[in-house]
């Protein structure tokens, strides 16, 4: 991406306290609900803590916030939500928030944007991400940027695909 940005690029920023009503907002959206329906993710304690295995950036489009993304290293994530994992990965979880921003560009410019920040880390070979299932349409969105299929797991309660991009395919 040039560094000269047009009025439609999308910007990841670290996410603040000050982003809380946008993601309570957003997690009563249909479409959010849909793709993680089994998750608290506690934003009024998570947003004020900043653990270095983990970012949380908000997206934004001419300054609105629309859409969120959370970069982690599996191997020190302290709940151990992935398992046993070996170092040097990285998962991404992200959405758009209000469903008319969907169908915009805006997931594949916050995902291209999400990938390159994980790979700034030479040590890191491969990336994780976990779309149920049933959401076909987040899983060609991630099969569209190199993810291979590793394999179906149980994520507490929800049916996942587990899917990775290696560094030596991003890019290609």
């Amino acid at each position: 991406m040039s560094n000269e940005q047009t009025l439609h690029d999308v910007i990841l920023r670290d996410a603040t306290i000050d982003d809380l009503p946008w993601l309570l907002l957003w997690d009563e959206q249909e479409h959010v609900i849909a793709s993680d329906p089994n998750d608290d993710w506690d934003w009024e304690e998570e947003l004020k803590k900043f653990p270095v295995w983990r970012r949380q950036l908000m997206a934004e489009v001419s300054g609105r916030p629309i859409g969120f993304v959370q970069i982690i290293d599996p191997y020190y994530e302290e709940t151990h939500y992935w398992g046993t994992v070996h170092e040097n990965l990285r998962a991404i979880d992200i959405w758009i928030g209000d469903a008319t921003d969907l169908g915009n560009g805006y997931g594949t410019q916050m995902m291209h944007q999400a990938i390159d920040i994980c790979f700034e880390d030479p040590l890191v070979t491969s990336i994780l991400i976990d779309p149920l299932h049933s959401n076909t349409n987040a899983i060609r969105f991630y099969e569209r940027f190199g993810f291979s299929f590793i394999e179906r797991r149980k994520f507490g309660e929800d049916d996942c695909c587990v899917y990775e991009l290696q560094r030596e395919y991003w890019g290609k």
